[in-house]
């Protein structure tokens, strides 16, 4: 999908196998690529930050619940930059263990932003079966793999990997769902005439901030994709604007936005200047029967 090479070394992921990172992951690099599968969030910037790893795919927002809170601190203390993104359609399966009575599910697991993707959904269908949050929805479907207890509700992907059912399919409640994900490298990208700049704008806590922040923008006709707040975790009550808009930090009316703000808040970081994405079509349903 991009011109990223990882030279025969590993791209790491939020694992373990049969996520939509790893999803990601593979729409970005290819199949053939070298897996680093991490517990965390944090671990896949530290692999690629200790060149474990050359690059590092980390989910950033989602359509429908917004961002990936864990994300933005890791991009707060990273000297790592933003190299590319892609967006991947999120489509949620309910899965068991093949051979499973469904009339004896004692839970269902998860990821707790999938959960919520699919509370309408699990309301209708299971109100009486018990939720647990785990730290990924792969881990939920290697759970189910081992107990005709449990149900999972992950990607066809885990599905997949470990072997399981779907007994329903596309089960989340918006059906446009979609997540970001970032690739997390050391180097800068050159500008290919469609591109998009992340940064990090530290402000001072005082009336009018916002402003200051946003009129360059304005001035300079530049356009904003995404706007969030996050605590600086400098001081108390100071908080850090992250702000995507099109762009390269090459283009002349960027490089001015980035003068002004340097003039106007406290610090700018930039995050990195990459190639837009595009989102990457759902793959065609698979019967359930």
């Amino acid at each position: 999908m991009t011109d990223l090479e990882p030279g025969g070394r590993a791209v790491a992921f939020l694992g373990p196998p049969g996520t939509f990172s790893h999803a990601a992951v593979l729409e970005v690099f290819g199949h053939d690529v070298r897996l680093l599968d991490c517990a965390t969030i944090d671990d896949v910037f530290v692999a690629v930050s200790n060149d474990m790893a050359r690059y590092g795919v980390v989910p950033v927002e989602n359509s429908t619940e917004g961002a990936v809170n864990n994300t933005l601190d890791c991009l707060v203390a990273t000297e790592l930059k933003i190299v590319a993104e892609v967006v991947v359609p999120i489509e949620h399966h309910f899965m068991v263990r093949p051979g499973t009575d469904i009339r004896e599910l004692q839970k269902v697991v998860s990821h707790k932003q999938s959960l919520a993707q699919c509370r309408k959904w699990l309301a209708a269908n299971w109100p009486a079966l018990p939720q647990e949050e785990v730290a990924s929805n792969a881990q939920a479907a290697k759970m189910v793999s081992e107990s005709s207890t449990l149900a999972a509700i992950a990607g066809r992907m885990a599905a997949e990997t470990y072997g399981l059912d779907i007994v329903s399919a596309a089960i989340q409640d918006q059906k446009d769902n979609s997540t970001r994900f970032l690739v997390m490298g050391k180097h800068d990208r050159a500008a290919t005439g469609k591109d998009k700049t992340s940064t990090l704008i530290y402000t001072e806590n005082r009336p009018g901030a916002l402003f200051r922040v946003l009129e360059p923008f304005e001035q300079q006709q530049v356009s904003l994709t995404r706007i969030e707040t996050r605590p600086s975790r400098k001081e108390a009550w100071d908080y850090v604007f992250f702000i995507d808009f099109q762009g390269h930090r090459s283009d002349r009316s960027v490089s001015v936005v980035l003068a002004r703000l340097a003039e106007r808040t406290v610090e700018v970081k930039l995050l990195g200047s990459y190639p837009m994405a595009e989102a990457v079509p759902p793959a065609p349903a698979a019967s359930t029967d």
